[in-house]
């Protein structure tokens, strides 16, 4: 049987070959999911269907929050305070922090990244540092430490990931509930987390979806998430 996972898409000025503006999400998370033997399909972020989420998001079996803008830091309960500040929407927003509660509430197996770390740790209630000040973290590759015996340690086989790629000005201040540090840039940068009483919820600050094709390490991410279903 398929295992189907869905990627939560972006509101999107720049598509070709549609009429009018666009849904759009990135295909480096597709074939990601596709090479780990997964089905992807993306859920447009239309916040009218918050309401209805919680039942169709049950119906997946796995999910997949994609990198992005910031979060409104009005959601952690601040109003913006750095001036690099940037691409908050709405939408993505309200749609996503649905789908974190969804998961979280079904015991859904999820990696969130980059943006969809934050999300998640909003979505529990945690805090983020609004601008980290550092270019170290801006298209830049480094290692992270991994905690010994974590989930995402047992996924890529290591207490060493190499080579990740990080495009963030923003990183995890406070955790939120059941929310447990897992992983650390050399600076201290908050690179990975987990979800304490979930199967499966693991957050990466940096990309694996953007070496996935030719970095095993980060492809054995996308195979435990589908690997996890298989589990059940």
């Amino acid at each position: 049987m398929s295992t189907h996972v869905l990627i939560v898409g972006r509101l999107s000025e720049e598509a070709k070959g549609v009429r009018g503006l666009a849904f759009a999400a990135g295909r480096r998370y597709f074939h990601a999911i596709e090479r780990a033997g997964g089905v992807p399909f993306m859920l447009p972020p239309i916040p009218s269907i918050v309401d209805q989420l919680d039942a169709s998001v049950a119906r997946f079996d796995a999910i997949v929050l994609h990198g992005g803008g910031d979060v409104d830091p009005n959601r952690y309960g601040e109003e913006p305070t750095a001036e690099q500040v940037y691409g908050i929407v709405h939408e993505h927003d309200e749609v996503e922090l649905a789908v974190v509660e969804a998961a979280v509430r079904h015991d859904i197996p999820m990696l969130a990244v980059c943006r969809g770390l934050q999300v998640l740790n909003v979505a529990l209630g945690g805090t983020l540092v609004q601008h980290i000040g550092s270019e170290e973290h801006w298209f830049q590759h480094h290692p992270v430490t991994i905690t010994p015996g974590s989930r995402l340690a047992s996924a890529i086989g290591s207490n060493t990931a190499n080579a990740c790629h990080s495009v963030h000005h923003q990183a995890i201040k406070a955790p939120g509930r059941g929310v447990t540090v897992v992983g650390t840039a050399d600076d201290g940068t908050v690179e990975a987390v987990e979800v304490d009483d979930a199967r499966w919820i693991v957050g990466t600050q940096w990309h694996p979806e953007d070496s996935a094709d030719t970095d095993p390490q980060q492809q054995a991410l996308f195979d435990e998430l589908v690997r996890q279903v298989a589990r059940q």
